[in-house]
């Protein structure tokens, strides 16, 4: 199951887990849309790979599976591509 983080880990986006805007590479690390295409350029910089879109867990199963609290952040993404 998914941990649907909370955040982008480059700029600290909300990504609530209904958002359209998320994306993640295989492992997991979530980013939103706008730092995937702008910053990123499509390569997760934790691990090398390409992203797609989160899905997003149906709200009824919200409660029960839930999404995970866990907020990554690394400013210094976007230190590094400026």
């Amino acid at each position: 199951m998914l941990e649907l983080r909370p955040g982008c880990e480059c700029c600290d986006r909300d990504l609530p887990p209904d958002s359209a805007e998320a994306r993640i590479c295989t492992f997991e690390c979530t980013f939103c849309a706008d730092c995937v295409k702008n910053v990123l350029h499509d390569t997760c910089p934790n691990c090398g790979g390409n992203f797609a879109a989160r899905p997003i867990r149906p709200a009824g199963k919200l409660g029960k599976f839930t999404p995970s609290q866990k907020r990554v952040f690394n400013p210094d993404l976007l230190k590094s591509t400026q």
